[in-house]
C-alpha cells in the first residue's frame, strides 16, 4: 500500500508503474510469509487460505491497473 501511495504522487504515470511492479513484488512477499507462517503453525489453513486469497485478488487489481496505464501511455503519444 505504502508503495503506491509513494508512486501516485510521482510526476508521471511511468513512475507510478515502477512504484506499482514493487507493490506486487511486496505482495509474493507476503504470500512467501504466509507458507512460512502455515509451516509453523502460526496460521490455520483458514486463514492461510482468506489471506492467500486477499493477496492474489489485490495483485490482479495491482496488474490490471499497471495494464490501463501502460495502454493510455501509449494512446497519449
Amino acid at each position: 500500500m505504502s508503495n503506491i501511495a509513494e508512486g501516485f504522487v510521482r510526476h508521471s504515470d511511468k513512475e507510478f508503474v515502477q512504484f506499482l511492479f514493487i507493490a506486487m513484488s511486496s505482495s509474493a512477499e507476503v504470500q512467501s510469509h504466509l507458507y512460512v507462517a502455515i509451516d509453523q503453525k502460526y496460521l490455520s489453513q483458514d486463514s492461510f487460505d482468506d489471506i492467500y486469497a486477499q493477496v492474489e485478488k489485490t495483485s490482479k487489481i495491482i496488474s490490471g491497473l499497471i495494464k490501463y496505464l501502460r495502454t493510455k501511455t501509449r494512446q497519449t503519444r
